[in-house]
């Protein structure tokens, strides 16, 4: 049974950051369940498909913000999706994140939280980084 993320994860929503955030992961890694709780604090998330092309930087075709990586081992992954999920698929799905897994803002190990912990673990980064630049400096006055 999938876990119930509360609508805010006890947060005021940040309709206030204008901020577009991509979320990046390979298939069941979650990305769907981030982008639902961070749309529900009042962000605005999209989930990329960049697992499923070869073209390395799709996920900058929203110009986002923020980039969030999801990882997920493929034990993690056949617990969610069955046993014959195919290894091949997944190291290929891995293959082709490499690009937006070293541009990402935040790495989160979907398979090392909860559901709930995912999400607020990326609130609590767009919150603390919310007066930094895509590139963790202040913003220039």
């Amino acid at each position: 049974m999938q876990e119930m993320i509360p609508a805010s994860a006890g947060r005021i929503p940040s309709a206030t950051d204008p901020r577009r955030i991509a979320v990046v992961g390979p298939c069941a890694s979650g990305k769907t369940t981030l982008v639902n709780g961070l749309r529900a604090a009042g962000y605005d998330a999209h989930a990329s498909g960049q697992e499923h092309s070869e073209i390395a930087a799709l996920w900058q075709r929203g110009d986002p913000d923020v980039l969030i990586a999801l990882e997920v081992s493929i034990e993690v992954v056949r617990e969610r999706r069955g046993e014959s999920w195919p290894e091949w698929l997944h190291d290929l799905q891995l293959r082709r994140l490499t690009t937006a897994n070293s541009a990402a803002d935040l790495v989160i190990d979907s398979g090392a939280v909860s559901a709930s912990q995912m999400v607020s673990e990326a609130i609590d980064f767009l919150e603390q980084s919310a007066g930094t630049s895509p590139s963790g400096a202040a913003p220039a006055s």
